[in-house]
């Protein structure tokens, strides 16, 4: 059987950053579920950079059925966590079933991809703090109240986890996570 692993999201999640590891890490050859807060069909959306606006524009996405509910999660039963961005990441951070899954990822140093808005994720649980994380700029303020050192990077690696600034990112941090996860969580 293959390594298995768990993307984290919900509705309002930017599409591209769900999608990308979503696709490349099936291409790897690992099996990739989706768990959002109850098993249902989500809506994504686009955050596009457009000339006279002064942050990102936000249209509709494409939609995606959950695999499974947050509250069936169990984290020992993958070997790898992403967290993508968009507006998700804003309200999942409160969810206890959130937080207790990603607090076991940490616990077990299972390698961790979170990129833009995700970090706000584990910075929530305190999990971050003593790190050293990118995440979309505007978010440089919440790191470091969090206590992690903000990285203005596309790939930065903290031991087994891996974040990454925002989509136009993507090759490099994918490229960085499935390095890691070659090394941490090789598929069978």
């Amino acid at each position: 059987m293959a390594a298995r692993i768990l993307i984290i999201t919900g509705d309002a999640a930017e599409s591209l950053e769900v999608f990308y590891p979503y696709q490349r890490l099936l291409e790897e050859g690992y099996q990739v579920d989706i768990a959002a807060p109850t098993k249902k069909t989500l809506q994504f959306v686009v955050h596009d950079f457009v000339p006279g606006y002064d942050t990102y524009t936000e249209k509709p996405g494409y939609t995606w059925p959950a695999d499974l509910a947050f509250a069936d999660v169990d984290p020992a039963q993958y070997a790898a966590l992403v967290l993508p961005g968009g507006r998700a990441p804003e309200y999942l951070r409160n969810d206890p079933e959130v937080q207790r899954i990603v607090a076991a990822f940490f616990e077990a140093d299972k390698p961790l991809a979170q990129i833009c808005h995700g970090p706000l994720i584990p910075l929530r649980t305190g999990a971050l703090a003593g790190r050293r994380t990118a995440a979309y700029p505007a978010l440089e303020p919440d790191v470091a109240a969090g206590g992690a050192d903000f990285v203005d990077g596309g790939a930065v690696v903290d031991g087994t986890v891996v974040s990454a600034r925002a989509w136009p990112d993507h090759p490099t941090w994918m490229r960085a996570f499935v390095e890691l996860l070659r090394e941490k969580a090789p598929v069978e």
